[in-house]
């Protein structure tokens, strides 16, 4: 005997061969979902400042750096519109406008792609609404949730028209997914999925994302999106929105919210998502730019988490470039 303990975990840690034989989480390019930017009126694509390396992509930009994350395997592509100022109005107009900018764009990704990646549209007006909000407003300024459940079905049935195999309503509605499976059925949608964002919280990691999206928002979400305490309520919208026939549900953010995902993972039988948000790639991407940590290690390891935490479909920014890390 010479003291040294017989379990010596470390031994399975030696080689990279060996690290690799027993590794318990994998990550892959085809776990992975790209979240894309098309905005209308721009000529070139446009930097977002708070976002280092992302852009406002032009409809020919997009179509190229689609096809290039395509090539490089990631699982999916989900696609944001970034209609003019002007265009925006109380209901989201250019939201379900068939030659609004993320209509026309999904089009273009359709004919380009066809099946050889998942097509996905942020199904919100956010984006498209005068006010910023994820919904139509009330004579009081407050989010109407039943005028706002008729806009989500025309805003996915126009969504699934343009090419989109996913939809994903953002907006945390009450009964939003009912109502958007019963308005895709009646159109003939039978087949497109809904990626119910069954738990996303009032986060402040989500202000470079207002920022890639022109966002008009003044005040905050919190009448309609979830506290960050409040896990057994997250649970149960996750139910909730099973109950009305979510394909796919996700949590948002992520990695504030592990916690979250490895519940949500225990309960659902279907696959679980998570959405590494714009502040949480910000972090990580400023970080690296001031030599504090190795960038490409750092998002990485951010990614396993979400996937070790039991999320099967991960969405960041990094998906097109982690998909080359890890090939």
């Amino acid at each position: 005997m010479t003291g040294y303990p017989r379990q010596r975990p470390r031994r399975l840690r030696s080689t990279p061969a060996l690290r690799r034989l027993v590794a318990q989480t994998s990550l892959e390019p085809r776990h992975l979902v790209l979240p894309m930017f098309v905005a209308d009126g721009i000529t070139d694509p446009r930097p977002i400042p708070s976002m280092p390396g992302v852009v406002q992509h032009t409809r020919d930009s997009l179509r190229a750096a689609a096809a290039d994350a395509v090539a490089a395997g990631v699982g999916g592509l989900m696609l944001f519109g970034v209609p003019r100022a002007g265009d925006k109005d109380a209901v989201g107009s250019p939201g379900t406008d068939p030659d609004g900018i993320l209509n026309v764009a999904l089009r273009d990704l359709a004919k380009d792609l066809g099946d050889a990646t998942v097509l996905m549209a942020d199904t919100c007006l956010d984006e498209f609404t005068d006010h910023g909000h994820c919904g139509v407003l009330d004579a009081r300024g407050r989010v109407d949730n039943d005028a706002t459940l008729a806009r989500y079905v025309e805003l996915a049935v126009a969504q699934a028209d343009s090419g989109a195999q996913v939809v994903g309503p953002s907006g945390m509605m009450d009964g939003q997914v009912g109502a958007i499976r019963d308005g895709l059925d009646a159109a003939g949608h039978t087949d497109v999925v809904i990626l119910a964002y069954a738990a996303k919280f009032a986060s402040a990691f989500y202000g470079p994302f207002r920022d890639a999206v022109d966002s008009s928002l003044a005040g905050d979400r919190r009448t309609y999106q979830q506290e960050p305490g409040n896990a057994r309520e997250a649970l149960r919208e996750v139910m909730l929105d099973l109950d009305e026939g979510a394909d796919l549900v996700m949590v948002k953010p992520a990695l504030g919210y592990l916690d979250i995902v490895s519940a949500a993972a225990e309960v659902s039988p279907v696959p679980v998502a998570a959405y590494q948000v714009s502040g949480e790639y910000a972090m990580i991407a400023a970080a690296a730019a001031n030599g504090w940590v190795d960038g490409d290690a750092a998002a990485l390891e951010s990614l396993i988490s979400i996937r070790r935490a039991g999320a099967d479909i991960v969405l960041t920014y990094w998906a097109a470039a982690a998909a080359d890390w890890l090939t």
